[in-house]
């Protein structure tokens, strides 16, 4: 019964470890995607004629957008991180 519980004490609490620049490599794609989008909103208002700086600036946010989410996906696939991030 004591092993139990020892095991059980042994574990850690909280958060599982990872590697800290997977967290900063995430925050970072998403801060250049909410960059990208607000760019895109100021093209939209500032260029009246038919500028495409607006549409590429919308294409590279979901370009990111799609980058991320196979990052994470091939992330927990590998096991680069377990729980979250």
């Amino acid at each position: 019964m004591q092993a139990i519980a020892a095991a059980a004490q042994a574990q850690p609490r909280g958060r599982k470890e990872y590697p800290r620049t997977m967290r900063y490599v995430v925050i970072a794609v998403f801060l250049a995607i909410v960059v990208s989008l607000f760019s895109a909103l100021v093209f939209v208002y500032k260029d009246r004629s038919g500028s495409t700086r607006a549409l590429k600036a919308l294409a590279i946010r979901v370009g990111l957008s799609v980058g991320l989410f196979a990052f994470l996906m091939l992330g927990y696939y590998f096991g680069w991180f377990r729980d979250r991030l």
